[in-house]
């Protein structure tokens, strides 16, 4: 029996016709894993440079038409869709023999041609399509119109199936926990770029790839790795996004030198009244906007608040994916979901930050899945005030 596609066709076909597309060419790497169900080449898991070109994987999808659906595949990538095969995954046909990004577009184009009808609007992702993949679109599908197709992929992305819920909790919890590691580990006089090296370790060990760290200590408010070391008495932020099989774990969580003192319990309480508020009302159907709504009330209530900054966004296999709903947020982007209602298995991040001009970098950030009848946390643990040992 042929198994079950990783994704929605009537849901995609929707979304696409919304949005005029016909064919869809995927390019981008998070959205190939997306629709194929997890798969990558492992061979390009770290740089896609090869040779005089890149590798590009193409996925093209024809509306209402899933079996003339196909993969470009890389020449070198037999072994990794055979394997995947074998596990008893979904997979498209695949034609191999890319070597370039020309020679991969040219392929896809072939196979458009073979399958769709003559006046045609193509769906591609404009930030994730090489010049010279575009430029053979162009000449060889000339009576095509192009049209973006970010949108309708980061929403079929942004509902979660109970499989990739189950997978952003663990991620979750295990950065929360490579976190409580690094705090064991850490010492007055290590620098953070060894404190970033404990936290790295920390999550490699959990079966997670490590992507950043944004860490602070004392007083400083630079996030880059340095040689600056900790000190007698400092606190840390640490701000970290671990990757597990595919999807992201960001969260952020507090430590400190020994034990902490009455202001800075209290700054950390009212980051928590904020973040606090700011969950309270989530559930399937609330606007969007409301959650920014619940947030600005606690903070024109908090001794701090106008020094805080809050922040809410989607999260999956990309930081900041759907639902957006905010266009002023620290990554640039129109607030398409703002008036929208949440829907069950989305889920956002939530973040309240104090940039101490005294005291420091305080802040924390939580996962929140959004169900029918309010929410659930992920990693929701050592939020308070963790004590790095004497």
């Amino acid at each position: 029996m042929q198994p079950e596609t990783p994704f929605s066709a009537a849901r995609l076909d929707a979304l696409l016709d919304a949005s005029g597309i016909d064919v869809l060419l995927v390019t981008s790497k998070h959205n190939i894993q997306y629709l194929l169900g997890g798969y990558y080449h492992f061979q390009f898991d770290y740089m896609e440079a090869i040779g005089i070109s890149r590798y590009l994987p193409v996925f093209v999808y024809v509306k209402g038409a899933l079996d003339k659906s196909t993969y470009i595949a890389n020449r070198n990538e037999r072994d990794s869709v055979q394997n995947r095969i074998d596990a008893g995954h979904w997979m498209p046909p695949v034609v191999f023999g890319s070597s370039t990004t020309v020679e991969a577009m040219t392929l896809a184009v072939k196979h458009v041609k073979g399958v769709a009808i003559s006046a045609l609007r193509v769906g591609v992702e404009m930030s994730f399509l090489p010049a010279d993949a575009a430029e053979v679109l162009r000449r060889e599908l000339g009576h095509c119109r192009l049209v973006e197709a970010m949108r309708p992929l980061e929403k079929l992305r942004a509902v979660k199936t109970a499989a990739e819920l189950d997978i952003l909790r663990e991620a979750s919890e295990r950065v929360v926990a490579s976190m409580m590691d690094t705090v064991k580990r850490t010492r007055p006089g290590q620098s953070k770029r060894e404190i970033i090296d404990h936290l790295r370790r920390a999550e490699l060990s959990r079966d997670m790839v490590f992507e950043y760290a944004l860490v602070t200590l004392g007083t400083s408010l630079n996030r880059a790795p340095s040689e600056q070391r900790l000190q007698p008495g400092d606190i840390i932020s640490l701000d970290s996004g671990g990757n597990y099989r595919g999807y992201i774990g960001d969260l952020c969580r507090m430590a400190v030198h020994g034990a902490p003192d009455g202001e800075l319990v209290d700054l950390l309480a009212e980051i928590d009244v904020v973040q606090q508020a700011a969950r309270m009302p989530i559930r399937a159907g609330l606007i969007g906007s409301d959650i920014y709504a619940a947030a600005s009330d606690a903070l024109a209530r908090t001794p701090n608040g106008k020094q805080m900054h809050f922040v809410a966004h989607g999260m999956g296999i990309v930081s900041h994916e759907a639902p957006r709903l905010t266009a002023t947020g620290p990554v640039p982007y129109p607030a398409d979901d703002a008036n929208a209602p949440l829907e069950a298995g989305t889920v956002i991040s939530i973040e309240t930050t104090l940039a101490h001009g005294r005291r420091g970098f305080i802040k924390l950030e939580d996962t929140i899945a959004v169900t029918s009848n309010g929410y659930e946390a992920f990693g929701d643990g050592a939020r308070g005030w963790n004590r790095i040992p004497g």
